[in-house]
């Protein structure tokens, strides 16, 4: 049964569809499609699981598609990689009535986004997000880039699709290892501003792992819902929207440290929210107990609670490249309880050192 959402952002408001086998379902994307022409960014590893479906689909209708098929990895979200779509929608004469196709996970979905804001000064795009990560998180809100050597995302646009479609039968093919990184960023919704919700994933992980399609569904509409709400509100991450960042301070920390690639996104997220739980418990704001439960729930979703020991400097550097740091301070996102997160500059050193060195540790 699908069912369908709506991000509200005035002449730029959008629809997320969420459902399975809608990689079928050309209705949904026709009306997207003026000119009967797209051109569609893919990876090695999405490429021979989907792109013949998606390109059957288009040609029911009368849609010709051009194939762009990327190699996979956090590693390739580089500047490098962004020209070989330029190039490709260049030799093919894509026009500004082209739209790009993102079929992929959070890595296309980034740059494919970002080769729309910029090619030709902008053209539009759709999003049909394949991992559970990108599903519930990057595919909504219109964050697009790629990553710099000295930080992640750190170039980029915001800029948003015209459609989301997020196939829950493209999970089947998913390995458990992406799955668990994809909850990571479920979790995440529950923690900062939607307890009841965080109380159904305890209720539900096993279900969610072994990927029962209503589970599923009810995570990724429930989890698109509470994005959708924020990114309305503040659609470039002046206010409330940085609350979404829960984790992504010390996780990006942990992704450039170790080198990008080699933890999962959603992997570093998980350790990294579980250090900001433990610096919001150090800060009086939660207690022991709900550091435990968050601990738990990421471990129940078989996901890393323990970081790396890069030392307590190598982080506070590569914390400092963080896009959250303002006026040189560093901007954590923390929680005042359980379903409700705040930003905050004002954290004492000595407590932060604490957490990087409690963290490393089990």
């Amino acid at each position: 049964m699908k069912q369908k959402l709506t991000v509200g952002l005035q002449e730029r408001s959008y629809d997320i569809h969420v459902g399975a086998e809608l990689l079928g379902q050309a209705e949904l994307l026709l009306a997207h499609v003026p000119r009967k022409r797209v051109a569609i960014v893919t990876n090695t590893t999405v490429a021979p699981l989907y792109l013949e479906r998606l390109v059957n689909t288009l040609r029911s209708v009368g849609i010709s598609s051009t194939a762009v098929i990327l190699p996979d990895g956090e590693s390739y979200k580089t500047s490098a990689t962004l020209n070989l779509i330029y190039d490709a929608l260049l030799e093919n004469r894509c026009e500004r009535s082209t739209p790009l196709i993102a079929l992929g996970g959070g890595v296309i979905g980034d740059m494919t986004g970002f080769a729309a804001a910029t090619y030709l000064r902008g053209v539009p795009f759709i999003q049909i997000p394949t991992t559970l990560l990108s599903q519930v998180d990057s595919s909504v809100g219109g964050k697009t880039g790629i990553n710099h050597p000295l930080g992640k995302n750190m170039v980029g646009a915001f800029y948003q699709p015209q459609l989301v479609l997020a196939d829950i039968s493209t999970l089947n093919t998913l390995p458990d290892r992406e799955l668990s990184a994809g909850l990571a960023e479920v979790i995440k919704y529950g923690l900062i501003r939607d307890l009841p919700f965080l109380v159904w994933l305890e209720q539900n992980m096993q279900a969610l792992l072994a990927r029962e399609p209503a589970a599923l569904q009810y995570a990724i509409v429930r989890s698109c819902s509470n994005k959708a709400e924020v990114v309305g509100v503040d659609e470039r991450e002046s206010g409330e929207r940085a609350l979404l960042n829960l984790g992504h301070t010390f996780g990006h920390a942990i992704e450039s440290g170790m080198g990008y690639g080699v933890w999962l996104h959603g992997e570093a997220v998980a350790a990294g929210t579980v250090m900001a739980a433990d610096l919001s418990c150090r800060l009086g704001w939660i207690s022991a107990s709900d550091v435990a439960r968050v601990r738990e729930l990421f471990k129940r979703a078989k996901l890393p609670v323990t970081a790396p020991d890069l030392g307590g400097e190598r982080y506070l550097d590569l914390m400092g490249m963080d896009k959250k740091v303002e006026s040189g301070r560093l901007r954590f996102v923390l929680l005042k309880q359980l379903g409700d997160a705040v930003i905050t500059a004002d954290v004492p050193l000595h407590i932060l050192h604490e957490t990087l060195e409690a963290c490393v540790h089990e």
